[in-house]
C-alpha cells in the first residue's frame, strides 16, 4: 500500500488539533496577518491545500455538494470518483486500497471484521445509503402468496445472500411476521440482474451459513429470469429485478402498498435500515486524527444542502408533482433530520438490530459492536443542524 504521507509535505497535522487547523485555515482564507516568514502555523495552512484525499461513492443527491466542490473536507483537496457498491467493497477488502475514505456496505464491512479479522479501515458513523426493505420482497402472483407468511415452504432466489439488504430483510420477517431463514429453501443464482448499477455482489455479500438449505440456481439464469420462468417463488434483492421493471404479467411485489407498510414499520419500530457506511482507512486515521471529523462534517453540509433543495426548490424543478408534499410528510412522519449521521439512539437501535440479525442468521460469528466497527474519536459526534 502506498504511503499516505505523499499529502502535506513538510506539515505534521498532528502538532494541531482540529479546531485550531479550521482557524488556521479561516485566517488564510480571510487574508489574516499571519506573517509569511517564519510562521510555522501559515506554512502549515499553505500546505493545508496539498493533502490529498480519493473518496468514492454513488452520486447521491446527499453527496452532490461533495462532488462538485459546494462542500469541502476542511483541510484537504478531495477527489471523487463516483461508483458502484460491489466495485467499492471489492477494493475496500481485495483492492489495492488506495481509497483514504470511501463508501462501504455495512453487513459485508461487518463480516469482515468478524469472520476474516479485517482491520484495515475504520468507520465513521456516516449512512449514506439507508433504506426501508419491504419493497425489496417479489413474488409470483401464481404461487398463493398473499402475505408474508405464506413464504413458509416457498422457493426463494437471490443473487447476493449476505448483502446488507437480504439480512435486513431476513430479519424483519422473523421479527415481525416469524418467518425464519429455516422456513424457506434458498436458491442462489449465477448472474446478477441488476450488476451494471450495484457491480455485483462481492465475496462478502455470499456468504452461506450452516443449517440452511441452498441450492445453486441454473447456470446462466439470473435471479431475474429464475423468478420469470418459475424456478422460484419468490425473489428478495435489493435492487428491483428485470422482470419487473420490464411489467412481466405474474411478477409482483409482496407488499403492493409497500409505502404504508414501510411507514407502519418505522411508527412501530422506530428503524430506518441502514445499508452503506463510510470508511477512512486506518493508517490515514492514525497519521491525521483530524480527518474523521473533518469528513463527517463534510457530508452533513452536503446532506444540509440536499434538505434545502427538497424543501425550498425542487416542488418545481423535479419531475414530480408533489415532491414539496412527500417531503413534508417524511419530516412530520420521521422527524426534521430523518437522514441522520451520528450515533443517536435511533441509530444505535438501528446498528444493533442489523448487528444481532447477523448473528442470529449465522452469518457474522459474534455479535458485533458499536464501539469496535467504529473509531473511537467518532462515538460522540453530532451534526450542527443550524
Amino acid at each position: 500500500m502506498g504511503d499516505p504521507s505523499v499529502t502535506c509535505k513538510n506539515v505534521n497535522h498532528n502538532q494541531y488539533n482540529r479546531r485550531d487547523w479550521i482557524k488556521i485555515a479561516g485566517l488564510v482564507a480571510a487574508g489574516g496577518a499571519l506573517g509569511v516568514s517564519g510562521s510555522r502555523l501559515a506554512r502549515a495552512a499553505a500546505d493545508a491545500g496539498k493533502f490529498k484525499i480519493t473518496t468514492a461513492g454513488y452520486k447521491y443527491d446527499r453527496v452532490d455538494a461533495l462532488i462538485d466542490g459546494h462542500v469541502q473536507v476542511e483541510g484537504c483537496d478531495l477527489e471523487f470518483e463516483i461508483s458502484t457498491i460491489g466495485d467499492m467493497n471489492t477494493h475496500l477488502f481485495s483492492g489495492p486500497q488506495t481509497r483514504e475514505v470511501t463508501e462501504i456496505g455495512l453487513h459485508p464491512f461487518m463480516l469482515a471484521y468478524a469472520n476474516d479479522g479485517f482491520r484495515d479501515y475504520t468507520l465513521i458513523p456516516v449512512f449514506p445509503l439507508r433504506l426501508f426493505r419491504h419493497k425489496s420482497i417479489f413474488i409470483r402472483t401464481d404461487r398463493g402468496i398473499k402475505k408474508a407468511e405464506d413464504l413458509r415452504g416457498k422457493k426463494v432466489a437471490t443473487p447476493g445472500y449476505s448483502s446488507t439488504s437480504l439480512t435486513w430483510i431476513r430479519g424483519i420477517l422473523e421479527h415481525e411476521y416469524g418467518v425464519k431463514p429455516t422456513d424457506v429453501e434458498w436458491f442462489i443464482s449465477s448472474k446478477d440482474s441488476s450488476a451494471a448499477a450495484t457491480g455485483g455482489p462481492s465475496k462478502q455479500e455470499n456468504v452461506l451459513p450452516d443449517g440452511i438449505s441452498f441450492q445453486a440456481g441454473p447456470e446462466g439464469k439470473d435471479e431475474s429470469e429464475m423468478l420469470a420462468e418459475g424456478v422460484v417463488d419468490a425473489l428478495f434483492h435489493g435492487a428491483e429485478p428485470r422482470a419487473y421493471i420490464e411489467g412481466h404479467e405474474k411478477v409482483a411485489r409482496l407488499f403492493a402498498d409497500y409505502r404504508k407498510t414501510e411507514r407502519a414499520y418505522f411508527s412501530k419500530t422506530g428503524i430506518f435500515p441502514i445499508m452503506h457506511a463510510v470508511a477512512i482507512r486506518k493508517d490515514v486515521a492514525e497519521k491525521h486524527p483530524w480527518l474523521l471529523e473533518s469528513v463527517f462534517d463534510a457530508y452533513s453540509q452536503a446532506k444540509q444542502l440536499a434538505y434545502e433543495y427538497l424543501g425550498n426548490t425542487a416542488w418545481f424543478k423535479e419531475s414530480l408533482p408533489w415532491i414539496g408534499q412527500e417531503f413534508e410528510e417524511t419530516r412530520k412522519a420521521m422527524g426534521d433530520n430523518y437522514w441522520s449521521y451520528g450515533l443517536s439512539s435511533n441509530n444505535r437501535k438501528t446498528l444493533e438490530a442489523l448487528f444481532r440479525y447477523s448473528h442470529e442468521q449465522g452469518l457474522a460469528s459474534r455479535k458485533l459492536t458499536i464501539e469496535e466497527l467504529f473509531h473511537p474519536s467518532t462515538l460522540e459526534l453530532k451534526e450542527n443542524e443550524a
